[in-house]
């Protein structure tokens, strides 16, 4: 039987929660969300790097990204940053849309699942 660990929990969500050697980590969102998509990709994408770090792993080992944007006519420009990020050799299933984020100054969230 797997063990799950949960990391980083509070009364609502777990930071990344690991069951067995795969990765769940919240979604992630920039913590300064004061620039524009570029900006809030890079700082969605660190947010990756360290969540990942936490649980033993690194964006080679990401299984599947789902990608969600405020607005869709920012497409081209956070796939500029995320083209620089993601590790060629290993990329992941992705998928990208539009939604309502949670507050009016998102622009992006990035979830990902992962292995160890």
């Amino acid at each position: 039987m797997s063990t799950i660990t949960r990391i980083e929990p509070n009364h609502r969500r777990s930071r990344v929660v690991i069951h067995g050697d795969t990765i769940y980590p919240a979604g992630q969102v920039a913590s300064d969300t004061n620039g524009d998509i570029t900006h809030q990709t890079k700082g969605c994408l660190a947010n990756i790097d360290h969540v990942l770090a936490l649980a033993g792993s690194d964006k080679s080992k990401i299984l599947s990204a789902t990608i969600w944007l405020r607005d869709m006519t920012n497409f081209k420009a956070m796939n500029e940053v995320w083209d620089a990020w993601i590790d060629p050799e290993n990329p992941p299933a992705r998928s990208c849309g539009e939604v309502k984020l949670a507050r009016p100054d998102l622009l992006i969230e990035i979830i990902i699942i992962a292995a160890r």
